[in-house]
């Protein structure tokens, strides 16, 4: 049994960027997590599935579209119905600030904004995302 941090990193909706998130899926892995990358155009419901199939510890969502205060509610929602809510969710894109709190509100542990650097991102994982015992 891996006593390693593992990570879903996803982009959900019809965002078709995911230079990004795969920069961030590589320092993750590179930092020693391990990371499941679900690929591009992901509805939250196949991101949650993945999350609980994998036995993710956290999932990072990747939203350059504009549709962040949906799909980012959509995967919170769902992961609270499936009774995962100790799944950390975390993300980052083209997220305006003053939607930031609301997306904390809801339950979104951290948004890294345009210029958060990789270090910052994977430093915030190993001190939010608890590690689970071997």
């Amino acid at each position: 049994m891996s006593s390693r941090v593992r990570v879903v990193v996803a982009k959900p909706g019809l965002d078709g960027h995911d230079r990004g998130a795969k920069v961030v899926a590589r320092a993750l892995r590179d930092a020693g997590m391990e990371v499941i990358y679900t690929g591009l155009h992901q509805t939250p419901e196949q991101i949650v599935e993945t999350a609980i199939q994998e036995d993710a510890d956290a999932v990072g969502l990747s939203v350059l579209s504009g549709a962040h205060m949906t799909l980012f509610r959509r995967v919170v929602e769902l992961l609270g119905e499936r009774d995962a809510r100790d799944i950390v969710v975390f993300g980052g894109g083209i997220i305006p600030d003053a939607d930031i709190p609301e997306l904390q509100r809801i339950g979104v542990a951290k948004i890294f904004t345009p210029g958060a650097t990789t270090q910052s991102i994977v430093e915030w994982v190993r001190e939010n995302v608890a590690q689970p015992v071997a």
